[in-house]
């Protein structure tokens, strides 16, 4: 049942996918009240709209605090802001996408791009954005990202706001207590994981993401001890080749044995929340958390470095989220609404945004600001990303049910990897099953 369920779903999306490649960007709209493919206006200019914020509670504050700022800059437009979790914003945007309430902007990641692209949600903005005071001002590899997660060749679907590297933070007072080097390999984090384990005390080495995002961050150090360099070999996927599966299959078996048995349902605010106030040694997170590590720890306590390299000494990574807001087509006051997508991307609200998330601008003007170099984690993620040393596994975030795939359908089987009910190749296989027959509907349909 579920499996016919998938490709019902995938069905449709292919129908809208077809619909959306062949569109040309138009100038209609929605007033934030109509679903997917409703046609609304450019509006007055002015007036109220509606903000979606794909992060909501986590960065409340200082979204509060851009809203503040463009209201001052444009008193003839008033922003309704509506927080909304990470973890609930697909489904809010789904729902409205075939019910109706869709907001005039909203935060829409890379993962998620494609699929509410395809279903025709969101207004092409190249050309606004050609026309606009940011053209030449945004990071050319961000544009890139989400022109391509877009899943159009002609059209972009979404302003990047930042990018969000991976990072391995540990407690560098655990690690020097316990005369321990600095976890720069993967062999070095195991033996950390392990020496810093003591269950009986409730020290942990390590804090495992097992609730949702789980795959992510599995795909992370899969690829990242693995050192497969692709996604893709040919038409097929690479996830399930027998390095990933033996990577998985370490990686998995530190579950309860040096993390603590809670981490089978923590997302990332309870897995981060737990690091922050416990003695465990070593979290993988992104630099969306490093100020909260700094609230709870201060600065001399731990420290955020790039993933760890493998035996061949390259690193390897999974690609960078790389977040964004989306004008929705719905909406009846689209001058108004690209009015605040352009001072939020735009030099002072990027960096203020960025700073407090501790995430790289996609402003390159913002990117040189003098916080960069203060925020560590920030700055060394970066200079990885520019010198050589990291290579990124694009993950194929045009795939329509890319999304799905990565989190409803397999999160729980990746749960029971942690629990030993499931084998790491199993659970690969079928992964890798989803996306094969994913990528064939894409090319099919691109064809």
């Amino acid at each position: 049942m579920k499996i016919s369920i998938r490709r019902s779903r995938r069905a449709a999306m292919a129908v809208a996918l077809g619909s959306v490649l062949a569109l040309t960007a138009t100038a209609c709209g929605d007033d934030g009240s109509g679903g997917g493919g409703d046609k609304g206006s450019e509006g007055s200019g002015k007036g109220e709209i509606v903000f979606w914020d794909n992060n909501g509670g986590v960065r409340t504050d200082i979204w509060k605090e851009i809203i503040a700022d463009f209201e001052k800059a444009n008193p003839d437009i008033k922003v309704q802001y509506v927080p909304i979790a990470a973890t609930e914003v697909q489904s809010k945007y789904d729902t409205a996408i075939q019910g109706g309430g869709l907001p005039d902007v909203g935060g829409v990641g890379a993962a998620m791009l494609a699929g509410i692209s395809a279903q025709d949600a969101l207004e092409p903005v190249e050309d606004r954005f050609a026309k606009s005071s940011l053209s030449g001002k945004l990071n050319e590899d961000m544009v890139e990202s989400v022109k391509v997660a877009g899943g159009s060749d002609e059209h972009m679907y979404s302003i990047p706001t930042s990018a969000n590297n991976g990072v391995l933070y540990y407690r560098t007072d655990l690690f020097k207590k316990a005369g321990l080097e600095e976890p720069t390999t993967w062999d070095a984090f195991y033996t950390a994981a392990e020496k810093l384990t003591d269950s009986g005390k409730n020290e942990f080495g390590y804090t495992i993401r097992g609730g949702a995002g789980s795959i992510a961050q599995a795909l992370d150090a899969m690829y990242g001890q693995s050192g497969i360099t692709t996604f893709w070999d040919g038409d097929k996927t690479t996830v399930n080749d027998p390095k990933n599966v033996e990577a998985l299959e370490k990686y998995a078996a530190l579950f309860k044995k040096v993390t603590p048995a809670a981490d089978l349902n923590n997302d990332f605010t309870k897995m981060v929340a737990q690091w922050d106030s416990g003695t465990i040694g070593m979290l993988n997170h992104n630099l969306g958390s490093y100020q909260d590590h700094v609230k709870a720890l201060g600065v001399e306590k731990f420290r955020g470095i790039p993933q760890p390299v493998g035996s061949t000494g390259k690193r390897v990574q999974v690609s960078n989220p790389v977040d964004g807001l989306g004008l929705f087509k719905s909406s009846k006051n689209k001058d108004a609404a690209w009015k605040f997508i352009e001072f939020a991307a735009s030099h002072e609200a990027n960096s203020k945004w960025n700073e407090s998330a501790g995430a790289i601008p996609s402003n390159t003007e913002a990117a040189g600001d003098a916080w960069i170099g203060e925020a560590e984690p920030t700055k060394l993620a970066a200079a990885a990303l520019n010198d050589g040393s990291t290579t990124i596994v694009q993950l194929p975030y045009y795939l329509p049910d890319w999304n799905t795939i990565s989190k409803a359908d397999n999160e729980p089987n990746f749960q029971k990897v942690l629990l030993g009910k499931m084998s790491a190749q199993d659970f690969l296989d079928t992964v890798a099953e989803q996306l094969n027959e994913a990528q064939a509907e894409w090319s099919e349909q691109k064809s």
